[in-house]
């Protein structure tokens, strides 16, 4: 039995009762499905918990292993009398490394392909390190200061890129901080630091002290002389590794040129220098020691030229 509509499409009785049949046996599948899925619900939420549980587990006593290991590698750093930049970066590896291991066992553990896993980090660290070109490289300067070990905490550098210096104060993963003469904070980033001359001031126990005064040509140089060294031998921050030297540097114009070189403990050396000149200057006044300042004497011509005229 078939319909004719008037565009002449016909429809047969046969094709209506499959079509009824396909999406009745669809919707009675569909409905078996939910019906297993409430009845394996229960089980799935009571294994998932348990999953679940055993993660929380895991990790509670992961966290307290890694605390462990970090005080056993602390203790065994400050036995070996390791530097304390080092110290802390090493706290800090161990620390990423072993919680990294530990979420990747968890991840395996709730069905996460250890390759996957491993290729979706291997992917996300390489957009990281595209994207975080100049915080990598201030890391790696961190990494190769600490290693290195061109200067230490409390050393007073120079670096030769911007000619900052100060005392260094801290040697961080990314960045190091001097503290200047004038009690302000210089904070370098360890990429370019790393890749620029400096100088190390306190590298050295000893600084080399160089210092020069005037006196006037009536002085007597042998008693100037006398009371430098008397006032270097007086203090204990000189050093005796190589002797003293006090000499005539040259003869200028209007005054003798004294230099003066001692050995001075390295973090001593400023306040040394400034303590040193002013017992100098009040040495040399006591003893009629004349420091000269420099004289021009000024003659007009038409002053000049009045007073011949007057003389005649």
């Amino acid at each position: 039995m078939s319909f004719l509509y008037e565009d002449e499409t016909v429809i047969s009785v046969n094709t209506i009762k499959e079509a009824a049949e396909s999406g009745a046996e669809e919707i009675t599948e569909s409905l078996n499905m939910v019906q297993q899925f409430m009845k394996d619900l229960p089980e799935k939420a009571f294994r998932f918990g348990a999953k679940l549980l055993f993660a929380i587990i895991v990790l509670f006593i992961a966290s307290k292993l890694i605390k462990l290991i970090r005080r056993i590698v602390r203790k065994s750093l400050i036995k070996a009398k390791t530097d304390v930049s080092i110290q802390s970066f090493a706290d800090s590896l161990i620390k990423v490394l072993l919680y990294a291991l530990v979420i990747i066992y968890l991840a395996t553990y709730f069905g996460v392909e250890s390759a996957s896993l491993i290729a979706l980090l291997g992917s996300a660290g390489v957009a990281v390190a595209l994207a975080l070109q100049g915080s990598l490289s201030n890391l790696t300067g961190g990494i190769l200061l600490l290693l290195l070990k061109p200067f230490k905490l409390g050393d007073y550098i120079k670096e030769d890129g911007k000619g900052n210096e100060g005392t260094v104060t801290e040697i961080g993963l990314f960045y190091t901080k001097l503290l200047t003469i004038d009690e302000k904070t210089v904070i370098l980033p360890n990429g370019p630091l790393a890749n620029t001359s400096l100088t190390n001031n306190t590298a050295s126990p000893t600084r080399t002290l160089v210092q020069f005064f005037d006196i006037s040509y009536d002085a007597d140089i042998k008693k100037a002389k006398q009371l430098i060294k008397e006032i270097l031998e007086s203090d204990e921050r000189v050093q005796n590794i190589r002797p003293m030297k006090i000499y005539v540097e040259s003869l200028d114009s209007s005054s003798v040129h004294i230099g003066v070189r001692a050995q001075v403990k390295s973090g001593e050396l400023f306040e040394f220098k400034w303590d040193f000149i002013e017992k100098v200057k009040a040495a040399f006044e006591e003893n009629g020691i004349e420091i000269p300042y420099n004289q021009l004497d000024v003659h007009l011509k038409g002053e000049a030229a009045a007073e011949e005229n007057r003389k005649k």
